[in-house]
């Protein structure tokens, strides 16, 4: 089971500098931007059924699976934006668990 564990483990190569300058690029910049795009969109098909749905023009029944790849979609790209910050935590306990030892 250990080793399952491991093998799922997030690995940060990258150093706290070259990921701190990563979010202050324009490459970053953009990828939020389109992340940002993509769950704007989500949102706004998540309302059209929602809406569809109180206005009987869908039934729940048929929306379901609909909602809840919307709802997935969402927290993916919310997964996506924090990326950065995941790794920066990754790496600040790498930090405090080799300062334990």
């Amino acid at each position: 089971m250990q080793d399952r564990k491991d093998e799922l483990a997030i690995v940060v190569t990258a150093t706290r500098d070259q990921i701190n300058e990563f979010k202050g690029s324009l490459l970053w910049r953009d990828i939020k931007h389109e992340l940002e795009v993509w769950k704007s969109a989500a949102r706004n098909e998540y309302s059209q059924v929602i809406g569809d749905i109180i206005s009987g023009e869908s039934g729940i029944e048929n929306s379901d699976m609909h909602l809840g790849s919307l709802y997935g979609r969402e927290a993916t790209i919310d997964y996506l934006l924090s990326i950065p910050d995941i790794f920066l935590e990754i790496l600040e306990d790498k930090k405090d668990e080799s300062r334990r030892k």
